[in-house]
């Protein structure tokens, strides 16, 4: 019995760290925008829902090849956030973040009822040419789309995280997060480097939309997936990346992973052990109490600056 316990215990920690490495793509999204604008990029779910929409009408109804698709989504998401910024959110520099914020959440009511304006409310299929059989590793039952997930999560915070850290664009785009005048003032070309760090987050979500929408289907509700990260015909995986960020700190890569791995855990474990009580949904909320927890005790996040002002 005590074998059967780990054993179960084992195969929950195993999905939720794949699932976690998957949140943590999508929370890449909030920090490169934060890290270069020092704002919340509200649209994020809705980023990886039209990325996610491009990928699959591309291969559904105009049938052309996988990589094509994957290439299409990813010129749409980049052209997308240069347009974005060069539209919507240059006009907003100088003002105050607040003023970005909004502008974000405006955009993503506009996007939430543009997706099935153009596509259709009904789910869309996104195959990718992987078996749908498990890899069976002991206790261990993995999905190979979870597997190529991970596997895609890791090799794009490894390579954002050097950009951040090596790269002398990445280092501006700290700096202009830092402070957008002091960054002009040095020579660095501010507009440049939020149209940079839009279409990044283009990047991202054209590979969270890719990956979500063969897990789940593509639908409005990929979205909300964006944000909550539960199934799309239960809930409205971008809300769920809120504790992923708040938890591992709104400006750091290394937080970005870290919270999606616990925020995975805690509601594989939750649900494997406390639903059986309580008749269900206990993973729904259970990122929501570990976040209060964390703005409570560390509202910067594990890995965020601890930043004080006086108001």
């Amino acid at each position: 019995m005590l074998d059967f316990d780990w054993q179960f215990f084992a195969l929950l920690m195993s999905n939720g760290v794949l699932i976690g490495l998957m949140y943590s793509l999508i929370a890449l999204g909030f920090v490169l925008v934060y890290k270069a604008t020092d704002a919340i990029n509200f649209a994020q779910g809705e980023f990886v829902m039209i990325a996610g929409f491009v990928v699959a009408v591309a291969l559904g109804d105009y049938g052309v090849p996988l990589w094509l698709a994957v290439a299409v989504g990813l010129a749409a998401m980049i052209s997308f956030g240069f347009g974005l910024e060069r539209v919507v959110l240059r006009p907003l520099i100088g003002r105050p973040v607040v003023a970005v914020i909004m502008a974000t959440i405006g955009l993503a009511a506009v996007l939430r009822g543009l997706g099935p304006i153009l596509w259709g409310a009904e789910t869309r299929a996104l195959n990718l040419p992987i078996s749908d059989e498990p890899f069976i590793w002991g206790p261990l039952f993995v999905p190979p789309i979870q597997l190529l997930g991970a596997a895609v999560s890791i090799l794009f915070l490894g390579a954002f995280g050097w950009f951040f850290l090596k790269s002398r664009k990445g280092i501006a785009m700290r700096a202009v997060a830092d402070n957008q005048q002091v960054a002009m003032a040095m020579g660095i070309n501010v507009e440049r480097y939020f149209a940079l760090a839009w279409s990044m987050a283009g990047v991202v979500s054209a590979l969270g939309g890719i990956v979500w929408g063969s897990l789940l289907g593509v639908d409005t509700h990929l979205a909300l997936v964006s944000l909550l990260g539960v199934d799309t015909h239960l809930a409205l995986v971008g809300f769920k990346v809120f504790p992923v960020v708040i938890l591992g700190g709104l400006d750091s890569i290394p937080g970005a992973i870290v919270g999606g791995l616990v925020v995975g855990i805690v509601e594989n474990v939750a649900a494997g052990y406390v639903d059986p009580y309580v008749g269900g949904g206990t993973k729904d909320f259970a990122p929501y109490l570990l976040m209060i927890v964390a703005l409570m005790v560390r509202p910067y996040g594990i890995f965020g600056k601890a930043i004080i002002e006086r108001v």
